[in-house]
């Protein structure tokens, strides 16, 4: 059986340009945040800052804080199939993590992304995304994704990757540790 990585981060840490490395290097990734997305495109709801939350929070609340997770199992064992390495980008909760867990064991491993509030914020403002706002959507936002164990995740992460710099120097940081892990 192949490995399944997911990364975790909080809003800004740079997730997202860490997915984009990895898939540099040929490996699938199938995004939490875009299921949630999706979901918002489904329902037919104006996308603001804040209502990507509010349906990741309804979806919780109705099927149990592991939905997201529960969703996207069988499409990762399909990739395993034929991949030696799936990343899951945006995990954001505990339970999500223990279903990952139980389901690969020893194959299953983590990735933190940390980077400070202000540079964080700083590229939330940059990106232009619909789910961004100001200052106080973005604490809004940090606090129900630590609710969540978003904290915890991090905290006790396999990897932890600092991504405070410039992005030339993320990516080659994610570069040289993709090395690592491929020839491990």
């Amino acid at each position: 059986m192949g490995r399944v990585l997911a990364v975790c981060g909080l809003p800004g840490s740079g997730k997202g340009e860490f997915a984009a490395v990895v898939h540099r290097f040929g490996i699938p990734i199938l995004s939490m945040g875009d299921m949630v997305r999706a979901e918002v495109t489904r329902l037919g709801v104006e996308e603001s800052p804040g209502i990507f939350g509010k349906i990741a929070a309804q979806l919780r609340s109705e099927f149990g804080d592991d939905v997201l997770a529960k969703r996207l199992c069988d499409a990762v064992d399909e990739l395993l199939v034929d991949n030696d390495v799936i990343l899951i980008e945006g995990l954001r909760g505990t339970a999500e993590f223990d279903l990952f867990q139980s389901r690969w064991g020893d194959k299953f491993s983590t990735i933190a992304i940390i980077a400070s509030m202000k540079i964080r914020f700083q590229r939330i403002q940059s990106r232009g995304r619909s789910e961004d706002g100001d200052f106080a959507a973005f604490e809004v936002r940090e606090k129900r994704e630590t609710g969540w164990g978003l904290d915890k995740l991090i905290e006790s992460a396999d990897i932890v990757l600092p991504n405070d710099s410039n992005l030339e120097d993320f990516h080659a940081l994610c570069e040289n540790w993709l090395e690592q892990f491929n020839n491990s």
